[in-house]
């Protein structure tokens, strides 16, 4: 099972990055506010094609509240780093996004109770580090733009501290759909102001952002489903390698060499982070057996 979920994991991340290509390119045609429209819409629709008579017991949970602020920080998240790749290559901008894991760390230690030792410190410390290379404050090349990537990595982090909070109490298309009713209510609101009559390719490139989207939602919730977390989440890290090729294969965007020396930092610190929240787990799960 533990290769299902690698491969869903794989999957899922290769969909998100392939969806923020489309995304930067619709981003030359249309405002933001249409592409996350187009993104939760879709989400919507496919959601209750998939629930069906199940949506209104699948709308019943303990956590409105939260499952509420659950999905406008995914909708901060996406909104952040729609508007970072109308100026970053895909690398740079899933590069700093990527940080989203130690800060996930250091928020599970100030709003959870959770211990942090120093380790972990120096491995949040070496990330943000890897960040700094990247975006270069102080350099001809740094711009506030520089920062919205970051906005992507604080909104994941609080989103990845609610579903913690919330737990494995309520299925994974509760959160889907209100994700979905949420987002998309929002931008109906907001997006009529900054409407764009698509052209037929608009149209086609905005339902595949709200397709491609789903499909990798879906993927990843999958992939947690059939594995563990400590086994696939290193995995999400193939994000970077296929942002990169899209940028690449799309934009004929190549990541100059200090990008590719803050990702390598950044992966490197997310991975041992990891290793040290695996083996606490670990041995906070023996410690409660003996």
């Amino acid at each position: 099972m533990a290769s299902q979920g690698i491969l869903f994991v794989m999957i899922s991340v290769s969909f998100f990055s392939l969806m923020d290509a489309v995304a930067k390119q619709l981003g030359l045609m249309i405002d933001v506010s249409q592409i996350l429209w187009a993104r939760y819409f879709g989400q919507l629709v496919i959601v209750l094609i998939i629930c069906r008579k199940r949506t209104i017991p699948l709308l019943q949970t303990s956590h409105l509240g939260l499952q509420v602020l659950r999905a406008l920080t995914q909708l901060s998240a996406a909104a952040c780093f729609f508007i970072a790749l109308k100026n970053q290559g895909l690398a740079e901008a899933t590069a700093v996004a990527d940080l989203a894991p130690v800060f996930i760390t250091m928020s599970a230690a100030l709003f959870l109770g959770e211990k942090i030792g120093l380790r972990r410190i120096l491995g949040v410390l070496a990330a943000l580090m890897g960040a700094m290379i990247i975006i270069r404050p102080g350099s001809d090349i740094f711009a506030l733009t520089s920062l919205w990537p970051l906005g992507t990595a604080v909104s994941l982090a609080v989103f990845s501290i609610i579903t913690r909070h919330i737990g494995p109490t309520e299925s994974p298309l509760t959160g889907l759909l209100y994700s979905g009713i949420v987002c998309a209510a929002i931008m109906c609101v907001i997006a009529p102001f900054h409407w764009t009559a698509p052209t037929y390719l608009t149209a086609l490139m905005m339902v595949c952002v709200g397709a491609i989207g789903t499909i990798g939602q879906l993927m990843m919730i999958k992939a947690y489903t059939v594995a563990p977390v400590s086994i696939v989440a290193p995995f999400t890290y193939a994000g970077l390698l296929t942002a990169t090729l899209w940028g690449i294969l799309f934009f004929d965007q190549w990541p100059d060499l200090w990008t590719c020396v803050g990702a390598l930092v950044i992966v490197a610190a997310g991975l041992y982070v990891w290793h040290r929240e695996t083996r606490a787990t670990r041995g906070t799960h023996i410690s409660g057996q003996t």
